[in-house]
């Protein structure tokens, strides 16, 4: 014989975030969970654009290292 317990939340009307919080009229996200959705898309987009090498508009055939070119640190 395998019991279950379960326990009964009750059906509350009002929307809540995804971390439980509350919503007005129309929100979909609480202002800590928009503050952190805007801070992922913005963060995203910094380590995208640290990614791009800034060599890559380079001319074909021309060294695009530091020490190719000559110079030393």
């Amino acid at each position: 014989m395998i019991m279950t317990d379960t326990i009964a939340q009750p059906q509350d009307e009002s929307p809540t975030c995804i971390c439980g919080a509350l919503l007005a009229d129309g929100q979909q996200f609480c202002r800590k969970c928009a503050a952190r959705q805007r801070w992922i898309r913005r963060q995203n987009a910094r380590l995208r654009a640290d990614r791009r090498r800034g060599e890559t508009r380079r001319p074909p055939r021309n060294p695009h290292r530091m020490s190719a070119l000559g110079a030393t640190r």
